[in-house]
C-alpha cells in the first residue's frame, strides 16, 4: 500500500468541497476552449476500470496503471444512487443525491483513491451523470429517500423538463430525428434536468467542483447528445481549475443517431468515436486489411476524439467487440495502443451472461475487484501493457511503412521509433517487413521481453503467431512482472480462450465451467459464457492461474435455464506462461482444426456450407450442415473443430433464401486428419 498523506491533507481537502459547495457566486471562469487531452504525449492511455470500487481503483494504480505507463484513470458516478433489488448495473446511472458516499465507497475512499492514483502519477476522470437524475423512487445507497422523481436533496420539480417544454404530451424521447425532443424530453423516463436555467447549471457546476475540490481531474459527461452544446459550456465555465492548476478535461458520450451529430460537441470538449470501435469490430470480424482506410471511414478527428474498442453498453448491445470475442478482442486493443491516432482507453469491467447483470457485490456495495474470478482485466495482460508502454515510447511519431501482407495480416512503424504487426488469422504467419528502423536487436513488448527481433538492412522477418502480434520499440523496455497481473493475491494469470464446435437450437447457448475459480469452480451459474459470432464455432475467453493444471467441460443452457453437459470425460489443460488456446467440439474428447475453402460463385442470396459424415460437420444433414462465410468471396471459408486422427467424407452445398439445397456433384470428397492441427481443405465446387 502507498504512504497515506497526511490527516491534515485530507481535512483541508474536505474544507475546500464545502467551500465549493457553498460559494457558488465566486466561482473562477474558465476560458472558452474545451480542455484537450493531448494524444502524442507520453502517459495519456485511459484505463477505463468500469464499477470497480474505490480500494480496488486505489490499488490499481499503485500496483499497475502507474508502473506501467498509464496516464489516467476513468472511473464509474461517484453519487449516491438507485439501489434496488436485483442491483442491476445500471442503478448508478440514476442519481439520488450528489453525495459522494455511493455503492462504490464512501467519500473518504473515493477521496483516499484520488490520493493513492496521483501519487502514483495516473490522473483520474469520473463519469459524470448531469443530465438526469433517477426513474425510480425508492432508497439510495446512502440512505436516501425517494417518494417522487421530481423532488431530490439536489433539486425541485421546477429544476425539470415538463412536457409543455418538451412539447411531447408523454414527455418521452420517441422521435430520434426531432433535435428538441432528444434534448428536453426523458430519456428513458429519467427526469431531464432543465440546463438551460442557470440555478440547475450552478447546482451541476458545485457537485462537479466538489470532486474537483479532491483532485479529480476530469469528467466523461454521460448522455452529453442529451444536452445542447451552449449548456454544457456555461456549466464547464463555472468549473474551477485542477488541484494541479490546469483546467478539468471533459469527454462526452454522444451516441449514435440522427441527430445530433458528434462533431457539433467539438465545442464543448473531446468526443468518444463510437464509429471508431465500430470500424475496429468491423476489421477483426472481417479483413484487418480494411484498416489501411480508417482515417478516411468516418472516425472523429483525432484531435477531437478519444478512441475505444468497446464500453459498458456496446459490449452488452453487440454494437462492438467484447472479452467474449476473445484473441480478437485483445487484437483490437493492441492495434488502437499501436496506431496514431486519438486518445485511447483500456476497458476493464465485470464478466456477465446477462446484460441487466450486476457486478460482483455484496448487497449491493460492489466488492473488491479480484481478476479472473467475475472480473475481466484486459489492463493487466503483458501484451496491453507491453502497449501501452511502447505507445509512450513512439509518442507522437506518425504511422510510416504500412504493409498488408494479406486480409488479415498487417504492419506499420512510427516513424523510425517504433514497429508493430498483427496477424488476425487461424494460423501462424511468416513475412518480411520493412520496419524504417535502425539495424540491431530488440525485445518484442507484447509477450513481456521473452523474445527478441532483429532488425538488418531495415527489415525485419517475423513470425507472427495465430491471432497474435509483435511490437518493438528503440530505447529500453521494462518488462512487467507478476504483480501487474494480478496484484490482488500475487498470483500471475494469463489468458485461455476456449473455442467449441457446438450446433445449438435457436435460444440456447454454450459456456465453459471447470475446477477452477476463473472457470466458476464446477458451479454452473458461474460458467463463462462463450461468443456465438463464429456459429457453430463458440469462443470466450477466462484470465487463469499462470502454471495451473485444471479439468473443464463446455454445457448448453437453453433458454429457461435447463444445462446440458457434455459426454465423456472431464477435459484437461495446464497453462503456463502465455497465453493458450483450447479447442474442443462437442462430444469430442480429442479434436483439431480444418479449415474448408471453397472456391463458388453463387446468385445472390445462396450461400454455401460444408456437409459431411461426421457429427462435426452434421452427419449429411443439409440442416445441420456447416455455414462458410464469404467475407473473400469467391472463396467461402469456415475453420471446423473435428476428432484428430479421423477419416471422414463431405461435400459442399448450396442454400437460396429459400431453403432449397443443391449438391454439388461428383463423389463424395475424403479427408483424414492427424494428431495436429491448423489443417485445411482447399476446393472448388464442382
Amino acid at each position: 500500500m502507498r504512504t497515506r498523506r497526511p490527516p491534515g491533507a485530507v481535512r483541508r481537502t474536505a474544507g475546500a468541497v464545502a467551500a465549493a459547495a457553498l460559494a457558488l457566486a465566486g466561482v473562477t471562469a474558465l476560458p472558452a476552449a474545451p480542455a484537450r487531452a493531448d494524444a502524442t504525449a507520453s502517459g495519456d492511455v485511459i484505463a477505463n476500470l468500469w464499477e470497480y470500487n474505490w480500494n480496488s481503483v486505489a490499488a490499481e494504480c499503485e500496483n499497475v496503471l502507474g508502473p506501467n505507463g498509464y496516464g489516467a484513470v476513468w472511473v464509474a458516478p461517484p453519487s449516491e444512487s438507485l439501489k434496488q433489488s436485483n442491483f442491476f448495473w445500471w442503478d448508478v446511472y440514476q442519481p439520488y443525491s450528489y453525495a459522494l458516499n455511493g455503492r462504490f465507497g464512501t467519500a473518504a475512499q473515493f477521496a483516499d483513491m484520488i490520493g493513492a492514483c496521483h501519487d502514483a502519477g495516473v490522473k483520474v476522470y469520473t463519469d459524470a451523470v448531469i443530465n438526469h437524475t433517477a426513474a425510480q423512487t425508492g432508497t439510495g445507497y446512502a440512505g436516501t429517500t425517494l417518494t417522487n422523481k421530481y423532488d431530490t436533496p439536489d433539486w425541485d420539480p421546477g429544476d425539470y423538463h415538463t412536457s409543455a417544454q418538451c412539447n411531447d404530451s408523454d414527455l418521452i424521447i420517441d422521435d430520434w430525428s426531432n433535435l428538441s425532443e432528444i434534448q428536453n424530453c426523458e430519456l428513458l423516463g429519467l427526469p431531464d434536468l432543465k440546463t438551460e436555467d442557470d440555478h440547475v447549471r450552478s447546482g451541476i457546476a458545485a457537485y462537479l467542483n466538489a470532486q474537483i475540490a479532491l483532485g479529480v481531474d476530469g469528467f466523461r459527461v454521460d448522455a452529453a447528445k442529451h444536452m445542447p452544446v451552449a449548456d454544457l459550456n456555461a456549466i464547464r465555465a463555472k468549473l474551477h481549475t485542477t488541484t494541479s492548476g490546469a483546467e478539468p478535461y471533459v469527454f462526452q458520450e454522444v451516441y449514435p443517431g440522427a441527430t445530433p451529430a458528434a462533431s457539433d460537441y467539438y465545442a464543448s470538449g473531446d468526443v468518444l468515436d463510437f464509429t471508431y470501435a465500430s470500424r475496429l469490430k468491423s476489421a477483426f470480424q472481417g479483413n484487418v486489411s480494411d484498416l489501411a482506410s480508417l482515417p478516411s471511414s468516418g472516425v472523429l478527428t483525432p484531435a477531437n476524439s478519444v478512441s475505444f474498442v468497446t464500453n459498458h453498453d456496446t459490449e452488452r448491445n453487440g454494437l462492438h467487440l467484447s472479452y467474449k470475442d476473445g484473441d480478437a478482442y485483445r487484437l483490437a486493443n493492441l492495434f488502437q495502443l499501436a496506431y496514431q491516432w486519438s486518445t485511447p482507453t483500456v476497458y476493464s469491467g465485470f464478466e456477465f451472461s446477462s446484460s441487466d447483470q450486476a457486478p460482483p457485490h455484496s448487497g449491493g456495495f460492489v466488492t473488491d475487484t479480484t481478476c479472473g474470478s467475475g472480473w475481466y482485466c484486459l489492463q493487466r495482460d503483458t501484451a496491453v501493457t507491453g502497449l501501452v508502454k511502447w505507445h509512450n515510447a513512439v509518442g507522437s511519431a506518425a504511422v510510416t511503412n504500412w504493409s498488408t501482407k494479406s486480409s488479415q495480416v498487417i504492419g506499420f512503424g512510427r516513424g523510425t521509433a517504433g514497429y508493430f504487426a498483427l496477424n488476425n488469422g487461424s494460423a501462424a504467419a511468416t513475412y518480411t517487413f520493412a520496419t524504417g528502423m535502425a539495424d540491431g536487436t530488440y525485445a518484442n513488448v507484447v509477450d513481456n521481453g521473452a523474445t527478441t527481433v532483429t532488425v538488418s538492412g531495415g527489415n525485419a522477418t517475423l513470425t507472427l503467431p495465430a491471432k497474435g502480434a509483435i511490437a518493438f520499440h528503440d530505447g529500453a523496455f521494462t518488462p512487467c512482472d507478476t504483480s501487474c497481473e494480478n496484484p490482488d493475491d500475487g498470483t500471475s494469470t494469463v489468458t485461455a480462450t476456449f473455442q467449441a464446435y457446438a450446433p445449438t437450437p435457436s435460444g440456447t447457448t454454450v459456456h465453459v465451467v471447470g475446477s477452477i475459480a476463473a472457470l466458476g469452480g464446477w458451479d454452473t451459474a458461474k460458467a463463462v459464457p462463450l461468443s456465438s459470432s463464429g456459429y457453430p464455432l463458440w469462443s470466450g475467453t477466462a484470465s487463469v492461474p499462470a502454471g495451473t493444471a485444471f479439468t473443464y467441460k463446455f454445457i448448453k443452457k437453453d433458454s429457461a435455464g435447463n444445462v446440458t453437459w457434455e459426454s465423456g470425460a472431464d477435459r484437461t489443460a495446464t497453462s503456463g506462461t502465455s497465453a493458450l488456446t483450447l479447442q474442443g467440439s462437442w462430444n469430442v474428447a480429442n479434436a483439431t482444426d480444418v479449415t474448408f475453402n471453397a472456391t463458388a460463385t453463387t446468385d445472390w442470396g445462396t450461400n454455401v456450407y460444408v456437409v459431411g459424415s461426421i457429427a462435426s460437420l452434421g452427419s449429411w444433414n443439409p440442416a445441420d450442415a456447416i455455414p462458410l462465410s464469404s467475407a473473400s468471396y469467391p472463396v467461402w471459408s469456415r475453420t471446423v473443430i473435428v476428432p484428430k486422427n479421423t477419416s471422414f467424407e463431405y461435400k459442399y452445398i448450396k442454400k437460396n433464401a429459400s431453403g432449397n439445397v443443391t449438391w454439388e456433384s461428383g463423389t463424395n470428397r475424403t479427408y483424414t486428419t492427424g494428431g495436429s492441427s491448423g489443417y485445411s481443405a482447399n476446393d472448388t465446387w464442382k
